[in-house]
C-alpha cells in the first residue's frame, strides 16, 4: 500500500485530490459539504469584507447536487481504511437523498446512525416547526470500525441519591458490595477481624490489602456488618451520550474560537467525533476543510490529518489558525498559484485576498462607493487598488487619484498583471504635480518580492498576517451587494 502524506492541505477541487489518494489509508472522513439549501455562501472577516461563493453546481436542482456528491463519495468511500468511519454533515433539504446516496455505496448493513445536533435555538417561524438542527450520517466501511463511546455528565439528581458519602478531601462516592456472586472457596478468608460472606469475598487477598492501603474500603462500626467498597464519582464514567446532541452549543458573536466564517462549526463537535472514532496518530481526512476547525482539532489531539479547499481564501485562514497551534505540524501545500496565469484564473475577490495579503494588508470594510480602494497596506495604511486584468489603463489611475484625494492619503499602490504606457505617464505627472505617490505594482513583482518597485516598506519584515477580530453581522454590507462585486471582473 502506497504510503500517505499528512500535514498536507490540497486547494483544488476534491475530486482531483481524492483521486490521488491512496486506496485503504484514512482512518475518519468527516465533511461538511456545502448545503443544496444554501448556493452561496459569503464570508465576512472582521474590518474587511470579501466573499467565496460556491458556485452554483446543481441548476439541475437536487439530483444533479447528489451526483455531484456521488462522485466524492465513491472517492471517499476507496481511501477510507476497513476499520475507518465516514460522517456526512447535511440538513433536512437533501439529508434523506444522501442517505440513500450513502447505502448504495457503503451498503445498507454499513449504516451505524443518524445524529441530531440541537445547531440553534428555535425561531418564530411562520406555519411549520422551527428548523433548528443538523444532521451528521455516520457509516462504517466495515462492521469493525475504530469505536471509543463518548460519556457524558452524570445526572445531579442521580448524584444526589446515589453518592451520599465524602472523604476528607471532598471525593463524593458510593459503597458497593464486596461479596462473589459466585461460589468462590478459595476467598473465604477473614479480613481485620470481619467474617467471610458464606459465597467468599469478591477479591484477593492481594487486592483486598491493595485497597485497603489505597483508602478504597469503608469500615462499618461492628465486626458483624461487612466492609464495602467505595466508588468514587470522579473515577466513574458518566451515561454514554447518545445520537441527540443538545450540549454543544453552536459559536456565539463573542465565542474565541469565532472567525466570522458563517458556516464554522464548534471545535467541541469536531472534537466529540475525532476522539469517538479515531485514535491518537490515525489520520483525519476533511475535503471541504472550509475554516479548518477540523484540521484545527484533529492537530490538537494527537492525529495525523489531511485538508482539501477549493478556495485560496480558506487555505490562508487554515494556515494562519495552525500557527496558532504551538508546536503545531509543519504543512506543505499543494495547489497555490505560484505564476501569473494560475492567479488570473482565480475568481476576483479570490485573486483580490491574495495581493492584499501579499501587502500583509487589510481589507477595505466597504464593496461599494468605496472609490477602487480594496485595501490598506499593514504598517503605513496606504490604500490598495487590485484589478485582475492586463494593460490596466490611464482611467484607472485618474479615478485612484481622485479616491486618494478624498482619504487623505499621497501615497497608494495598485496591483495588475500589466500596465499601459499611459497608465505609467499619469503615474509620473501625478507625482511631479500632485505630490501623489501611486506605486504601479505588477503579479510577477509580487510573487518576486526582489523585484518589487522602490518604498514599499510594508512588506520589508512583516512574516504573518493575523486573522482578524469577527465583525457584527449588522455592521456589514448586504450580500446582494458582496455577490454583485464578486460576479464583476475588473478591466481596465
Amino acid at each position: 500500500m502506497t504510503a500517505l502524506e499528512t500535514g498536507v492541505i490540497y486547494r483544488e477541487d476534491n475530486l482531483l485530490a481524492l483521486s490521488r489518494l491512496p486506496s485503504d489509508s484514512v482512518d475518519l472522513v468527516y465533511l461538511d459539504p456545502p448545503f443544496f439549501s444554501n448556493k452561496n455562501y459569503e464570508v465576512i472577516w472582521g474590518d474587511e469584507a470579501e466573499v467565496r461563493s460556491f458556485e452554483d453546481r446543481w441548476d439541475g436542482g437536487i439530483m444533479h447536487y447528489i451526483l455531484w456528491m456521488r462522485e466524492r463519495a465513491r472517492q471517499l468511500h476507496r481511501v477510507l481504511k476497513p476499520t475507518g468511519s465516514f460522517y456526512l454533515h447535511c440538513d433536512p433539504t437533501a439529508s434523506h437523498y444522501l442517505k440513500v446516496m450513502l447505502d448504495d455505496i457503503f451498503g445498507l448493513a454499513r449504516f451505524r446512525g443518524e445524529i441530531t445536533w440541537l445547531r440553534t435555538t428555535t425561531h418564530n417561524d411562520a406555519r411549520r416547526w422551527s428548523p433548528n438542527s443538523d444532521t451528521l450520517l455516520y457509516y462504517g466501511k466495515s462492521g469493525s470500525v475504530t469505536w471509543n463511546p463518548a460519556h457524558g455528565p452524570h445526572d445531579p439528581t442521580y448524584v444526589a441519591s446515589k453518592y451520599r458519602h465524602q472523604d476528607a478531601d471532598g471525593r463524593l462516592y458510593r459503597l458497593d458490595n464486596m461479596t462473589s456472586p459466585t461460589e468462590r472457596p478459595n476467598l473465604t478468608y477473614e479480613w481485620l477481624g470481619h467474617k467471610p460472606p458464606r459465597k467468599g469475598w469478591r477479591y484477593s487477598l492481594e487486592t483486598m490489602q491493595r485497597l485497603h492501603e489505597e483508602g478504597r474500603i469503608w469500615y462499618p462500626a461492628s465486626k458483624n456488618n461487612r466492609p464495602q467498597l467505595k466508588r468514587y464519582l470522579d473515577e466513574q464514567p458518566g451515561p454514554v451520550i447518545g445520537n441527540v446532541w443538545t450540549d454543544i452549543r453552536p459559536l456565539n458573536s463573542r465565542a474565541r474560537e469565532r472567525l466570522g466564517y458563517p458556516t464554522q462549526k464548534p471545535e467541541a463537535l469536531l472534537r466529540r467525533i475525532i476522539e469517538a472514532s479515531s485514535n491518537p496518530g490515525d489520520i483525519v481526512l476533511d475535503p471541504f476543510c472550509g475554516c479548518g476547525t477540523t484540521i484545527s482539532v484533529a492537530e490538537q489531539t494527537g492525529r495525523r490529518w489531511l485538508g482539501i479547499d477549493v478556495s485560496l481564501t480558506a487555505v490562508n485562514i487554515i494556515s494562519a489558525r495552525l500557527n496558532r497551534i504551538p508546536g503545531a505540524t509543519r504543512v506543505r501545500y499543494i495547489g497555490l498559484p505560484e505564476d501569473p496565469s494560475s492567479l488570473y484564473e482565480l475568481r476576483p475577490f479570490e485573486f483580490q485576498n491574495w495581493a492584499i495579503r501579499k501587502f500583509f494588508g487589510t481589507h477595505s470594510p466597504r464593496k461599494s462607493g468605496d472609490m477602487g480602494i480594496d485595501g490598506y497596506s499593514l504598517l503605513v495604511g496606504n490604500p490598495i487598488q487590485v484589478k485582475r486584468s492586463y494593460s490596466v489603463g490611464r482611467n484607472v489611475i485618474d479615478n485612484f487619484e481622485t479616491a486618494m484625494r478624498r482619504g487623505g492619503h499621497d501615497a497608494g499602490y495598485i496591483v495588475g498583471f500589466s500596465f499601459t504606457r499611459g497608465a505609467r505617464e499619469e503615474v509620473a505627472r501625478a507625482r511631479v504635480q500632485d505630490g501623489l505617490d501611486i506605486r504601479l505594482v505588477t503579479v510577477e513583482q509580487l510573487l518576486d518580492e526582489a523585484r518589487l518597485p522602490d518604498r514599499v516598506p510594508e512588506l520589508a519584515s512583516v512574516t504573518e498576517l493575523p486573522l482578524p477580530p469577527a465583525r457584527e453581522r449588522d455592521a456589514l454590507p448586504t450580500a446582494e451587494e458582496l455577490i454583485a462585486s464578486d460576479t464583476v471582473t475588473n478591466t481596465a
